[in-house]
């Protein structure tokens, strides 16, 4: 449901547009495969979130199978990806798990992913390019 409802990136050069395009606001891009069970359930609570975060963030998808311009830079190699963009700056967060450049499994919890979003927005207008999540996920299980 979520994915038929959140705008999709559909070549690299939208990919690229949405980055660069954003002043104010935080570019969430997830990449992964518009059919894979992750991608929509991530999809799902990215949809849930879209209306109350829209005044500081933007969320698109991105099927990395359609568009797989970003799957060797990004390393795309997981189900699911979020990454964040800040005025056209890549944005890191430390969220424990040793993989600071993306959050790569699935988050369920709506006010969660929020508080996440919150907390790179802020670092981002304060112009850094690492933050520290709200929360460590370095016990989390894989899926």
């Amino acid at each position: 449901m979520g994915s038929i409802l959140l705008p999709h990136l559909k070549s690299g050069w939208h990919v690229d547009q949405a980055i660069m395009s954003e002043e104010d606001r935080l570019v969430v891009i997830r990449f992964g495969e518009d059919g894979d069970e992750n991608c929509m359930t991530m999809d799902e609570t990215l949809y849930k979130i879209a209306e109350r975060v829209k005044n500081f963030a933007v969320i698109y998808l991105c099927d990395k199978i359609q568009v797989p311009d970003f799957n060797a830079m990004y390393e795309l190699y997981d189900p699911v990806t979020v990454m964040f963009f800040f005025r056209n700056k890549h944005m890191m967060c430390d969220f424990g798990t040793g993989n600071n450049n993306k959050l790569n499994w699935v988050l369920e919890d709506k006010q969660e992913m929020i508080d996440i979003l919150e907390t790179i927005y802020r670092g981002a207008k304060k112009g850094r390019g690492l933050v520290v999540s709200p929360k460590d996920y370095s016990t989390r299980h894989r899926y």
